[in-house]
């Protein structure tokens, strides 16, 4: 194979799962022009000719004392140690243009420490995990990051005309995916190192309710030199937000809906976690906030509503998703919460718009969760809050997906960000 040839990374457990790595190595090489760099995660190292990064090479990596034998540890400390050392040399190969996509194969143990380890991979570099956990809650394995997740159906604990075909599945989708990043790093389209000229990049963040508001705030930065990336504030949204805001990817939110704060505070199924509305603050990102569809907490279906909500406004959004209007004093943490992480933020690039009218398509006059005395409780305390911080709060008396109220919150981003409208 030629150095055009691109190269799949094949992680996994090779005391437990060998076999199996040997069986997808087989088809990557032989099946899809493909190399292959098998990497040794496993507690006890493998001596097998065909691993290319060895267990010890990986724990000696790093320069640091190198640990104690991994079969001395409890299995939680095995995978946390694996992952501290596997992810720079992951990361170091990826730097190199070494590798061009990762696959990985494990059950429980084994998908969190691969899982792990992608993490330490950019946005976009492609990523397959062939999972016996594929079939449940995979939020703990894909996180903010983009893992594609394969279920094996039966556990990878030997060969059979189940499991073989899956792998062989896996083998060919990451090898496209591999061809096709290439592909893309060769002819210098890669959209995560584009050139300094590159238009300006905004996110917005978006929720059902909110549609309108994001589809004209689109509109209207279509006469900019910018891209717009709209994250769904779905609690894996929000967090991928904050990632790539604190890794630099972005130059300016327009964070329309921070409805993700609602659940993190109240117990919705949708929460972004305690860092959503700090990254922009700490790097310093010119910002636009409101409280768009903070009149709500998301759970699932309405037999899934804790007990102790029952007897609260519930709207059924559709047969998934049960919304829950907040109340007062649940607004009024909410509200605290957003005062103290914008607190931090730098009041030449930050402002609060506060939408009077509604917080979202069910919050104007005559819907549903429409709730007056809640929305004034958090509009207050986020005042009060910022009072003497700096930070402009704007109170307009339109609801948040007014075109009115959407073209002031664009118009005071673009002045943040010094960005000129495109030329006709």
């Amino acid at each position: 194979m030629s150095d055009s040839t691109p190269t799949v990374a094949l992680l996994g457990t090779c005391d437990t799962k060998l076999d199996e790595l040997l069986y997808i190595r087989e088809q990557l090489l032989e099946r899809h022009s493909v190399k292959v760099t098998l990497i040794d995660v496993g507690r006890d190292a493998s001596t097998h000719p065909a691993v290319n990064i060895t267990q010890s090479a990986i724990l000696t990596s790093s320069g640091e004392p190198i640990p104690p034998p991994l079969h001395d540890l409890p299995r939680n400390e095995v995978i946390s140690m694996l992952i501290k050392h596997v992810s720079p040399v992951l990361k170091r190969l990826y730097d190199l243009g070494s590798i061009h996509a990762i696959l990985a194969i494990g059950g429980s143990g084994g998908s969190s420490l691969a899982a792990g380890a992608m993490r330490s991979l950019p946005l976009g570099f492609p990523k397959l995990l062939v999972s016996t956990m594929a079939a449940g809650d995979v939020s703990p394995y894909v996180s903010d990051g983009d893992v594609t997740i394969m279920y094996s159906v039966v556990d990878i604990a030997g060969l059979n005309d189940i499991l073989r075909p899956i792998l062989a599945n896996a083998a060919g989708a990451a090898a496209g995916m591999a061809h096709a990043y290439h592909e893309r790093r060769s002819s210098s389209r890669d959209v995560t190192s584009g050139p300094e000229g590159r238009p300006r990049r905004i996110a917005i963040t978006m929720f059902g309710v909110t549609t309108p508001a994001v589809s004209h705030a689109r509109v209207l930065l279509e006469s900019y030199p910018c891209t717009s990336y709209v994250f769904h504030a779905t609690g894996a949204g929000g967090r991928a937000l904050e990632r790539l805001v604190s890794e630099g990817f972005f130059d300016g939110v327009l964070d329309l809906t921070t409805t993700e704060l609602a659940d993190l505070l109240v117990g919705g199924v949708l929460s972004a976690g305690p860092d959503r509305l700090t990254a922009a603050a700490r790097m310093k990102v010119p910002q636009v906030v409101s409280l768009g569809a903070l009149d709500m907490v998301n759970f699932g279906p309405r037999d899934t509503v804790p007990e102790k909500f029952k007897g609260r406004r519930l709207v059924e959004h559709n047969p998934s998703v049960t919304l829950m209007r907040t109340a007062r004093d649940e607004c009024l943490r909410i509200g605290e919460d957003i005062a103290k992480k914008l607190r931090e933020a730098d009041p030449e690039k930050t402002e609060v718009w506060v939408p009077k009218a509604g917080l979202s398509v069910l919050d104007v006059e005559g819907a549903p969760l429409r709730d007056s005395d809640a929305d004034k409780a958090l509009f207050q305390t986020v005042e009060d809050g910022l009072r003497d911080s700096g930070i402009k709060v704007v109170v307009h008396d339109k609801d948040i997906n007014d075109k009115e109220f959407v073209a002031g919150m664009v118009d005071r981003l673009v002045h943040m960000m010094r960005m000129s409208r495109k030329k006709q």
